[in-house]
């Protein structure tokens, strides 16, 4: 049974019970007509990153304003979007345990599935994985464009590596994955563009390799919020993974923005519970509510600074000019969305100061 929602349909924005994460209807549609713009003319595909909201009702949403598919980080969130309907889901991580190679086997009936590899290990466990088994899985090669994370380095292995994955019955090599997130948060846009320039670069040569041996390489899929007109503009991905456009965050907006800004249509609303300690306010959420590895939330109406948090309070400095009262709302913008949105269970769509819209956060805690 799904936890309660903290609102319902028709209720004005003041009676949603808090914490609670809330959407602007009228900005999170303005952010989607605005990725396919963006994208509009151009033959490069959106497949938005499903880690950053787990909700089928916004991935849904995100297929009729023209998405091919989703991403996400694992099995289990998959299985979510896969049972919500949306039919292509690539996995952009690497996956090592049999059991969950084989539930991405078992999904590959209903749905398009794919996922990363970055060294031949990763191949063997899915040939043992796969034996016996009815499945077609797409994989793509990981390559490290400076992340320093997973991927491999842009070799002749990944030639070898490719035709290893064209040897297991089952599996298909569709491509590269070169996803670089450290560059989403490069706060200037020069330093954007070098770190992109160098992992273009990176692709372009791990393609060349491939298609030198006779290797065809259709896919190469990457970029994000911070960075996705630079791999849009580089004439060689076909496909973007960009996720927080939809909702965004506070750290993205430490970027200095060099084209179109995404609004802020996610929230996170609170309560004044306590201001028996002078010169402060207690919020009713804390670290259980909201991911701070990314900073605090950043409190936006009204205007106010955190000066602690701990599990279940965040604790304001006073504003200096109205200090806030028990019983208070007050409106934070998220630090990082994608963890925070991991700790809720329901969005609460909000439009003209109503709820309009509940979305259950069903892939949320989705670890396995």
């Amino acid at each position: 049974m799904p936890p309660r929602p903290p609102a319902e349909i028709g209720a004005p924005l003041a009676e949603i019970e808090t914490p609670a994460l809330v959407i602007d209807l009228d900005l999170f549609e303005r952010n989607l007509a605005a990725m396919a713009e963006a994208l509009a003319g151009s033959r490069v595909r959106l497949r938005p990153h499903g880690k950053a909201h787990k909700c089928p009702d916004i991935a849904r949403r995100q297929m009729a304003a023209g998405a091919v598919g989703l991403c996400c980080q694992k099995v289990s969130e998959a299985e979510v979007f896969v049972a919500a309907g949306i039919p292509d889901v690539l996995v952009t991580n690497e996956v090592v345990d049999v059991r969950k190679l084989q539930r991405l086997a078992d999904l590959s009936r209903t749905a398009r599935i794919g996922l990363c590899v970055d060294g031949p290990a990763q191949v063997e466990r899915l040939a043992q994985a796969l034996a016996g088994r009815d499945a077609a899985l797409y994989v793509l090669i990981e390559i490290d464009v400076g992340q320093g994370r997973c991927g491999m380095a842009v070799s002749p292995d990944i030639v070898s590596l490719a035709t290893a994955i064209g040897r297991v019955p089952g599996l298909t090599f569709g491509g590269l994955q070169a996803y670089h997130g450290k560059a989403q948060h490069l706060r200037e846009p020069e330093a954007r563009r070098a770190a992109i320039a160098d992992a273009v670069e990176r692709a372009r040569i791990a393609k060349a390799m491939l298609e030198g041996a006779g290797i065809p390489c259709p896919v190469i899929s990457g970029a994000g919020t911070g960075t996705f007109r630079l791999e849009l503009a580089s004439g060689l991905y076909t496909e973007l993974q960009a996720g927080s456009y939809a909702l965004m965050d506070a750290d993205y907006a430490r970027n200095t923005l060099d084209g179109p800004i995404f609004a802020h249509a996610l929230t996170l609303h609170a309560t004044v519970i306590s201001t028996a300690v002078p010169g402060q306010a207690v919020l009713d959420v804390g670290y259980k509510g909201a991911a701070v590895d990314s900073g605090p939330p950043v409190p936006v109406s009204p205007q106010a600074e955190v000066i602690g948090m701990s599990d279940e309070h965040t604790i304001l400095r006073q504003p200096a000019r109205k200090p806030l009262a028990v019983g208070d709302r007050v409106v934070l913008v998220p630090g990082h969305v994608d963890p925070t949105v991991n700790l809720h269970d329901w969005f609460v769509g909000v439009r003209d100061g109503h709820v309009e819209a509940l979305w259950p956060i069903s892939a949320r805690g989705a670890g396995l």
